[in-house]
């Protein structure tokens, strides 16, 4: 069950309550437009946000602290008040009659005095009546349109700080350097390889790019972008890029070279084309090749690179994943990853999960980025990533990237830095396993 309320209008609501998060507990469209469906999912959770939805754009509804039963009786609530968006803007109608703020009708929807009824009368329809203990401009809440398309009931719960985090991480400069050293000095078990290769997958905007350009900040000692980013509808990276990171300005190459690919999109036709993948796992695919999101590239073009050696394929594969969108990702979005999974573990590539901007997901990481293993809601998204992606939890990190900081935060290093160190694991992983089955085909031999 997929809320049709955005992350940044779920993000925007959730600023007027605290540190909070939404739980969809109802949605018309799945559970019904009656008042017994609103109340069977809804009575006796508090406090809630109630949000209508119409065809005309309107994304309106309204927030009170008290439960929601049937008994007919008007409830008091001096904190209850209307809403609508205007664009990204949330403009807020405060109760004026807290006596009368939340009536319980047992036929109708959230019925907030007598100003505001969704799914009125067990219908897709809104009541609408200003100034009856709220004061509202009508064509500024919903546009006069009262036929409804959506309605939505959410659950505002406490984002948790758990009492220890559920991993351990030490939050030292000490981690910091240690980390950077061991990947300067980290060698490929393999005498042919001298860098791993890392492919960077993810939908459009999920920070693949930023990654990429955050650790190349860290070894830099400040901020830079090397990589086109930003927060766009279509994918940046229009080519396959192999990015070869340095120690410092002028220092030595860093034994990981991060591939980044073209964004997946949800519609046919747009987007990386899942064709080119198995190409891109395998070495066949040069430098700066320009994607065609309709046709891959064909094995007679000059620029395919036939003869492949182990040092040119992919040792791990990485997920980049937004944490604001994990549960509102699109099911032909889903399916396509899945479809890239089953390439990847076809040809045994050991396969690591991102979950990137975990402080713009929850309040307690935004305050704080040693949080993130003491939140409760970053873990749920962290298993449900899991879950979505056929993963263990184990193979999911959590980041933060560099987007509009201009200086280095130590402990957003940290998370980044064993972020790659995961890689190197998993390239060793990859590794092992090609020895052994080199080693059991010499012995069939």
């Amino acid at each position: 069950m997929n809320p049709k309320l955005t992350r940044s209008q779920q993000k925007t609501i959730c600023s007027q309550l605290g540190r909070v998060k939404l739980q969809l507990l109802y949605k018309a469209s799945i559970h019904g437009f009656t008042g017994a469906a609103f109340h069977q999912r809804c009575d006796t959770h508090s406090p809630t946000v109630s949000v209508g939805y119409n065809a005309s754009g309107f994304v309106f509804g309204g927030y009170t602290k008290q439960p929601f039963s049937q008994s007919g009786q008007y409830v008091n609530d001096d904190q209850a008040f209307l809403f609508t968006f205007s664009g990204e803007k949330l403009l807020k109608y405060p109760v004026t009659v807290p006596a009368n703020a939340v009536r319980m009708v047992g036929n109708s929807g959230p019925y907030f005095g007598e100003a505001l009824v969704l799914a009125n009368g067990s219908q897709p329809v809104v009541y609408n009546n200003p100034g009856n203990y709220y004061n509202f401009n009508a064509a500024e809440m919903h546009g006069n349109d009262l036929n409804l398309t959506e309605c939505e009931v959410y659950h505002v719960e406490e984002t948790k700080e758990l009492e220890k985090p559920w991993r351990t991480v030490i939050w030292e400069s000490e981690t910091r350097t240690e980390l950077m050293e061991n990947i300067k000095s980290y060698k490929p078990p393999v005498s042919s390889v001298s860098q791993i290769r890392v492919l960077l997958i993810g939908p459009v905007g999920a920070g693949k790019s930023s990654f990429f350009n955050s650790i190349s900040s860290v070894f830099r000692g400040h901020v830079t972008n090397p990589a086109m980013s930003g927060s766009f509808t279509s994918s940046l990276t229009t080519q396959f890029r192999s990015y070869s990171l340095k120690a410092g300005q002028e220092g030595k190459p860093l034994p990981i070279i991060l591939c980044d690919t073209m964004g997946l999109e949800e519609s046919t036709g747009s987007g990386l084309n899942i064709d080119d993948i198995s190409n891109i796992l395998k070495g066949h695919l040069p430098d700066r090749y320009q994607f065609n999101p309709s046709v891959p590239l064909d094995s007679e073009a000059p620029s395919y690179r036939k003869s492949p050696v182990l040092k040119d394929k992919i040792h791990c594969v990485t997920y980049i994943i937004d944490a604001c969108k994990v549960s509102i990702m699109p099911t032909k979005l889903e399916e396509k990853l899945e479809a890239i999974r089953r390439k990847v573990n076809l040809m045994g590539i050991p396969q690591l999960v991102l979950l990137t901007k975990v402080d713009e997901a929850c309040f307690l990481v935004k305050e704080d980025v040693r949080n993130v293993y003491k939140s409760d809601y970053i873990k749920e998204m962290m298993q449900e990533v899991s879950t979505r992606l056929g993963v263990p939890l184990s193979c999911v990190v959590p980041v933060k990237n560099y987007s509009e900081e201009l200086e280095l935060d130590p402990n957003c290093d940290i998370l980044l830095l064993s972020a790659v160190k995961q890689m190197l694991r998993f390239a060793d992983n990859y590794f092992d396993d090609i020895s052994d089955q080199f080693s059991k085909m010499e012995l069939k031999e």
